[in-house]
């Protein structure tokens, strides 16, 4: 029984192959032929011949699988990679603007906000006495100071601004005190100016009415 399929598979399989066959030359059809029918009488070597075609064909298919797998993994580190470049290339540019920070900063001086020696700064002036020396009282005193002339009044001021409006706020604050001669008097790096010379570009607004 089993002979007689092999025999039909055979025949089959040569049937199935004669558009192949006619392709062929005349030589080459014979020894088809004599192979078909040694296959006939041995069906163990067809046998052999079918699973190693078959394992052939799986062994194929699990190196396409493997080969899809790395193409697969090829993309996905292709991916990466320009995930990473990216990301390199953010971080150079986060660490040159970082070093332009820092530059800039080295360049630019750091002020003290309390050293009133430099710009301009306004003091709210209460008097001059000719007879009342206060100048002991100056020296490490920003808030307290005054102007000390040879045959001249000794010339009294209290607070420093960097504002205009608050110190116009603080000799009203004076006045509503009693102090009715205080005013609003200008300087720039230490040296007493003329208030005209010193309200543009500082003073953003129309003064109020009575500051100086």
């Amino acid at each position: 029984m089993n002979y007689r399929l092999i025999t039909i598979f055979c025949l089959a399989l040569i049937f199935s192959a004669s558009q192949s066959f006619s392709q062929l030359s005349k030589q080459e059809k014979k020894e088809w032929k004599k192979k078909a029918k040694e296959y006939s009488k041995n069906p163990a070597n067809l046998k052999q011949l079918l699973d190693e075609k078959d394992a052939a064909q799986s062994e194929v298919a699990s190196l396409n699988a493997k080969v899809s797998d790395l193409q697969s993994k090829v993309s996905d580190k292709d991916v990466k990679i320009v995930e990473l470049e990216d990301q390199l290339s953010q971080a150079r540019a986060q660490l040159t603007a970082a070093k332009a920070e820092l530059s800039q900063a080295k360049e630019t001086p750091v002020i003290n906000p309390m050293d009133f020696s430099k710009g301009v700064v306004f003091k709210v002036q209460i008097g001059a006495f000719k007879n009342k020396d206060l100048a002991k009282y100056f020296e490490n005193n920003p808030n307290f100071g005054g102007e000390v002339k040879e045959n001249e009044p000794q010339k009294i001021t209290i607070g420093i601004f960097r504002d205009y409006w608050e110190a116009d706020k603080f000799k009203k604050y004076m006045r509503e005190m009693g102090v009715k001669d205080a005013w609003i008097v200008p300087y720039r790096d230490g040296t007493r100016v003329e208030i005209k010379d010193v309200l543009e570009g500082v003073v953003n607004a129309k003064p109020a009415e009575g500051t100086y």
